[in-house]
């Protein structure tokens, strides 16, 4: 196991990264203040500041809608990207800008669960768009945007938990063949175990995301299931329960101690180093994100990797997590109707098409997922929709993202070996009200 001391520098990483970062966007600030007096036409060009991880897709299509508009509104992106920061940091760093009333920042994509945390923020949606143009969501999606009566942030892509194997490995655990389709309807946590037994490597047989950060939590909340997930926090007297906590945290911890399905080095996973960690060392069995699947694209083992669901424990029905990224306004903004039409560019059938195509990102228009043309090219899409229809979020509630970090801090710990379950949860944890 790693230690307290071996998993220091990750820590101090995130605090000096956090400050830099900081640092950064005030010299920034000045410099966009001084050259553009955001908000302000020049050249009867209206420029919308765009927040998020710009990625080849999304580059795609910021320069098409630049295109489209030439002369009237141009997009700039402001890039975040993953391999900075992880999510508490983008977290972190969006939420001192808005708290600043700042106006540098016309459109911000938030994860989901941040919703409700951001939404005193943010610019209420729903005169924006059409009933025809919100009805063409995945209406369970839509539902995880509303602020009350009010839609708050327009669901930009969808992203659900699976498992990925590789399936040279699982052919030679199952001559039949018939593991594969038991993997697709999920396979129990027992039968699990004793897949790992028959293919006797110790901590080479399942890997997830196990830094402290939320993507623990989602690893946490997909174990426990749904049912049990939505107990975990207790929204209404702000506390953590201890007792399901417990039992999630203990039942990981057993991945690693007891069962020895997992590395030891989990806790410094998050997503590209679990992906990177599993195909290097053979590990048949990992838990992501549909992203994931097109950085295989030029890679060998593209036609290794399948897509399962989440181990479930019998009884109980299988349940991926439900993530992606929303698109928010901000209610300082001094260019609105030019970032609502923005937005309803970013949720075109054409646009989530090449974000699809280009980047992998699960489209939160319906009709997509019946689309002839991709699923000729894409034959997994359909099974991803049958997973995000089983799906769960994760409450939405401002004081979430509180009680999540203290309760991945919590976990952490544990699994590094730098305290006890017992003294981890050892007094109730609450939090107050804000």
């Amino acid at each position: 196991m790693k230690s307290g001391k071996d998993n220091l520098p990750f820590r101090q990483y995130n605090r000096i990264l956090l400050a830099f970062v900081i640092a950064i966007l005030v010299s920034l600030s000045v410099l966009l203040i001084t050259v553009y007096a955001p908000g302000i036409s020049h050249d009867n060009v209206k420029k919308i500041y765009y927040a998020d991880n710009i990625s080849r897709a999304h580059q795609i299509v910021i320069d098409r809608f630049n295109k489209k508009y030439e002369g009237t509104i141009e997009v700039v992106p402001i890039d975040l990207p993953f391999i900075k920061f992880n999510t508490n940091l983008r977290k972190e760093l969006l939420a001192r800008t808005l708290r600043n009333r700042n106006t540098l920042i016309d459109v911000f994509a938030i994860d989901q669960v941040w919703n409700a945390r951001f939404a005193k923020w943010a610019e209420p949606l729903t005169s924006y768009f059409s009933a025809k143009t919100v009805g063409t969501i995945l209406p369970k999606v839509l539902a995880n945007s509303y602020s009350k009566t009010s839609i708050i942030s327009i669901p930009l892509h969808v992203d659900v938990g699976v498992m990925y194997y590789r399936r040279d490995l699982v052919r030679n655990l199952d001559k039949t063949g018939e593991l594969e389709s038991i993997l697709k309807n999920s396979i129990t946590w027992d039968d699990f175990f004793q897949l790992n037994l028959q293919y006797n490597r110790p901590h080479n047989f399942y890997s997830f995301q196990g830094y402290n950060y939320e993507g623990l939590i989602v690893n946490f909340m997909e174990i426990l299931g749904s049912e049990e997930s939505n107990a975990i926090f207790n929204m209404d007297s702000l506390k953590i329960n201890l007792q399901p906590a417990k039992k999630g945290t203990a039942f990981i911890q057993d991945l690693i101690e007891k069962h020895k399905l997992t590395p030891p080095e989990v806790t410094t996973f998050n997503e590209d180093r679990c992906y990177e960690h599993a195909l290097k060392n053979n590990i048949p069995f990992f838990r992501g994100w549909p992203s994931f699947y097109k950085t295989l694209e030029n890679r060998p083992e593209k036609n290794l990797i399948g897509i399962a669901a989440i181990p479930h424990f019998k009884d109980q029905p299988s349940a991926s997590v439900l993530g992606g990224w929303n698109l928010m306004i901000s209610k300082h903004s001094k260019s609105k109707k030019e970032a609502a039409v923005f937005i309803e560019y970013m949720i075109s059938p054409e646009t989530q098409k090449i974000m699809l195509k280009e980047g992998g990102f699960l489209p939160v228009v319906e009709s997509l997922y019946s689309d002839p043309d991709i699923l000729q090219e894409m034959t997994y899409l359909s099974y991803l929709k049958q997973l995000v229809d089983n799906g769960f979020y994760r409450p939405n509630a401002p004081q979430y993202t509180q009680l999540s970090k203290i309760l991945a801090d919590h976990i952490h710990k544990i699994l590094a070996n730098e305290t006890s379950l017992e003294d981890a949860f050892n007094k109730p944890i609450v939090i107050n009200r804000y």
